[in-house]
């Protein structure tokens, strides 16, 4: 089988081509995209060449780790049928083409052990999955607690706010230093960090993927509160001791969502308690993938790029 996909031959290279794809066992899904979401952190990295060496990373290379489709062919151990509307986190099923993250093609194999079942009419905002799954799982579990600042207005911060509003806990505190992303806030603030006073902050969550700000968040929170950096971060991660110290400062990695993150973030949206509306800002079609990354890549105004597959074939 061949297939059309996004192909990053190289750092600042992008664009649709074809690809071969590998045979599926009896313990695979054959499944047909219809939108695929770019990523302005990991991917970004990848366009730029500035991502650090990671396992399974080479050009060519299919990108994507934020796809929603169609099941068209499973295998007969797989347990789903043909039909069935499916989130998949990517795949490495390309012949000539690193699949690290393998999402943005027409047509892919998957294990079915990798897709989550999801509603169909989610439409689009299935492929927000991944970054709503991620968002829970810097927040839920033993030990940790919900955020009272975030910063970053994106769609990570916007999730973020959101679901700990869904939790029941008080409002968080959103930062942003763009306008362009300082609107689309329900139920909690924006505010410009020069506009915030407050010093008393218990549980910081970074969404910027900037790595110049721990002297600041540490100034900015409570004695023995926590800094949870959500993002990623490129560049070498340092911070003032004493300020620290004094404080007895906490600081939390999150990593990437777990399979009990997806489904709990699947029942959170499918019983309305987490919305995903007006997260998509921009929608494209896959044939204009070159003009696509480039936008999500370079817009500020644009919070999350979708490519429509449905006419790709």
């Amino acid at each position: 089988m061949e297939t059309k996909a996004v192909i990053l031959s190289a750092p600042g290279r992008v664009g649709l081509g074809d690809v071969a794809l590998m045979e599926p066992t009896s313990e695979d899904l054959v499944v047909e995209i219809t939108h695929s979401g770019i990523s302005t952190g990991t991917e970004k990295l990848f366009w730029s060449g500035k991502m650090p060496p990671f396992p399974g990373m080479g050009y060519p290379l299919v990108p994507g780790y934020e796809s929603a489709g169609e099941v068209v062919e499973a295998g007969a151990d797989t347990g789903i049928r043909v039909g069935t509307r499916v989130f998949v986190p990517g795949a490495s099923c390309y012949i000539g083409a690193h699949g690290l993250f393998g999402g943005a093609a027409a047509r892919l194999v998957t294990k079915a052990s990798r897709v989550t079942r999801i509603d169909p009419g989610l439409g689009a905002e299935g492929a927000l999955l991944a970054l709503a799954a991620t968002a829970r799982h810097a927040m839920a579990g033993p030990g940790k607690v919900v955020p009272d600042l975030i910063i970053g207005h994106g769609v990570l911060g916007r999730l973020l706010a959101r679901l700990t509003i869904a939790a029941g806990a008080p409002a968080p505190t959103v930062w942003e230093i763009d306008p362009t992303r300082a609107a689309g806030a329900d139920g909690y603030e924006v505010v410009h960090p020069d506009a915030d006073p407050r010093r008393d902050y218990l549980s910081i969550y970074d969404a910027s993927g900037r790595a110049d700000l721990l002297n600041d968040l540490v100034g900015r929170m409570a004695k023995g509160g926590e800094i949870v950096l959500a993002g990623f971060y490129t560049e070498p991660l340092s911070f003032a001791f004493p300020p620290a110290f004094m404080k007895e400062a906490r600081f939390r990695i999150a990593a990437e969502w777990a399979a009990d993150d997806m489904m709990a973030t699947r029942a959170l949206v499918e019983s309305g308690a987490l919305s995903l509306h007006d997260l998509i800002t921009h929608e494209r079609p896959a044939t204009a993938a070159a003009e696509a990354y480039d936008t999500a890549f370079s817009d500020l105004g644009c919070l999350k790029m979708i490519l429509d597959w449905k006419d790709v074939q």
